[in-house]
């Protein structure tokens, strides 16, 4: 059975930023050495080796009890993306097929100031090992068998002003982002801008987050030329949710659902669009629905115009007072009912209550089988 380290708290210890590659470095095997399980060691073997065009920052040697081994091949970087995860492993796999390290077994060790959440998970799906100088870590051997993971900070604690954003918060990418996913490349970034209704500013800082985050592509000096829409709704989906980003209030219509579509077909000129399980289900049926979720511009007319009450518990419908108006944009009416876009129906039911996440992969699994359907 692996050994394992105990438990921690996952609390980023604030501390001066890291300057050099060396502090980098110790900081990372500090890390590193503060979760280890009682009588394994952890120690620097080599500084910096080149065989050719390709090189290892450092080696590092592991020792645990019993004699058991386990030798890293480090890369240190200041920051490392996701896009660029590949291009360091790559490097550091090649390096130990060279030299003084074709003797032995190496494992590839990225050690970085810091590593957002969507990096470390692409390092641990690359079969590699990382740690940060927040504490953020990972380590994980068959031989000798040790399990190591703990989180650290979440967010670069040491990022200064300017671009690229570390995040997709606030209404210009919400806009730059329902875009992406409901306009198939390729385009430009200002053809983007235009269709997203955000400024060029905006839209260039939320591609060149998501590029960073290897969940678009782009030619150099050139149009976005793929976009992985699903994993991006699913990042911004950390940033935004219907009753993380709207207020949100609860109602009772005492006939049910069927009664509240009724009235909502017969009061059309109602500024609403229809999300959540309701608007999923000419889609993707998961189950039936038992709540309504509606964005409105004006929640108290839309609820005396449907008469419903507000209710804290037991209601079976939602009215959210839309915080961006993108949520209204690329509406569909189907069958009398004003439907918001495929893309906000799946964010919305990522971030909602109970079954909605389940309900959310079944409709991501439906508009990836149907983009013609959905997207333009």
């Amino acid at each position: 059975m692996p050994s394992s380290a105990p438990g921690r708290t996952g609390v980023f210890r604030e501390t001066s930023k890291p300057t050099d590659p060396a502090e980098i470095l110790r900081m990372g095997i500090d890390a590193l050495k503060e979760r280890l399980p009682p009588g394994w060691a952890l120690s620097v073997r080599q500084r910096g080796s080149r065989r050719g065009d390709v090189s290892v920052d450092d080696v590092l040697d592991l020792d645990g009890p019993g004699g058991a081994r386990a030798t890293f091949a480090v890369q240190v970087k200041g920051l490392a993306t996701t896009r660029d995860v590949l291009g360091v492993l790559d490097q550091l796999r090649r390096s130990m097929q060279v030299g003084d390290f074709t003797t032995e077994s190496l494992s590839p060790l990225i050690i970085a100031r810091y590593l957002a959440p969507e990096t470390r998970e692409r390092i641990i799906a690359e079969g590699a090992g990382y740690a940060d100088a927040t504490g953020n870590v990972y380590l994980a051997l068959e031989r000798p068998a040790i399990f190591l993971r703990d989180r650290g900070a979440d967010a670069d604690p040491w990022r200064g002003p300017g671009r690229p954003r570390g995040t997709l918060k606030g209404q210009p990418a919400a806009r730059v982002v329902r875009a992406l996913a409901d306009f198939a490349p390729p385009y430009s970034v200002p053809d983007l801008a235009d269709r997203a209704g955000a400024s060029r500013g905006a839209t260039y800082r939320v591609v060149e987050f998501l590029e960073g985050e290897a969940l678009l592509d782009r030619e150099r000096y050139g149009p976005i030329s793929a976009v992985r829409w699903r994993a991006v709704l699913e990042r911004w989906s950390q940033d935004y949710g219907v009753a993380a980003t709207n207020a949100v209030r609860t109602f009772l219509e005492p006939r049910g659902l069927s009664a509240l579509t009724e009235k909502l077909r017969a009061n059309p000129e109602l500024a609403y669009v229809l999300t959540g399980t309701l608007a999923a289900e000419r889609l993707a049926s998961y189950a039936p629905a038992r709540l309504a979720t509606l964005y409105v511009r004006d929640t108290a007319e839309v609820a005396d115009a449907l008469g419903l009450r507000e209710v804290e518990g037991g209601g079976n419908v939602a009215l959210a007072s839309a915080a961006f108006d993108v949520v209204f944009d690329r509406a569909e009416n189907v069958d009398g009912l004003r439907m918001a876009a495929a893309s906000q129906v799946a964010v919305d039911l990522l971030t909602g209550p109970g079954r909605n996440p389940g309900e959310a992969v079944a409709l991501l699994d439906w508009m990836e089988g149907n983009e013609d359907a959905w997207r333009r």
